[in-house]
């Protein structure tokens, strides 16, 4: 297997990263859960170790929820949703396909999608 590293980033740019991709993109889905829904990105997944924030990580906001295991990262100047800590999967993260470079979502095909909103939740 090769490892191909692609670079995101934020609307504004003062949020870059780089995501190490085994495939092409991994484990991509919609979400129906209540935040996912309604941010309405095409995400896809890697472990913890395989993405990197390289630029702008003082400029990240971080909202958590019920829960607070899930840690959904913001940009805090554009507002652009560009990863999240899985709450289901703590050991990865979820990353924003629509802020890789050069990435057509068009042309990724039929995304499959997860259940979030079947996940039990605590009552706050």
């Amino acid at each position: 297997m090769s490892m191909q590293t692609v670079k995101g980033s934020c609307h504004c740019g003062a949020v870059e990263f780089e995501v190490d991709l085994i495939d092409v993109h991994e484990n991509i889905r919609r979400c129906n859960c209540s935040i996912c829904s309604r941010k309405g990105a095409i995400m896809a997944g890697v472990t913890l170790d395989r993405l990197r924030v390289v630029r702008g990580a003082d400029k990240l906001s971080l909202y958590q929820w019920n829960t607070r295991i899930a840690k959904h990262y913001f940009c805090s100047i554009c507002g652009i949703y560009t990863h999240h800590q899985r709450r289901s999967v703590p050991t990865e993260y979820g990353y924003n396909l629509a802020c890789i470079e050069g990435i057509d979502l068009t042309a990724i095909g039929p995304i499959g999608a997860s259940n979030g909103a079947s996940q039990s939740l605590v009552e706050p």
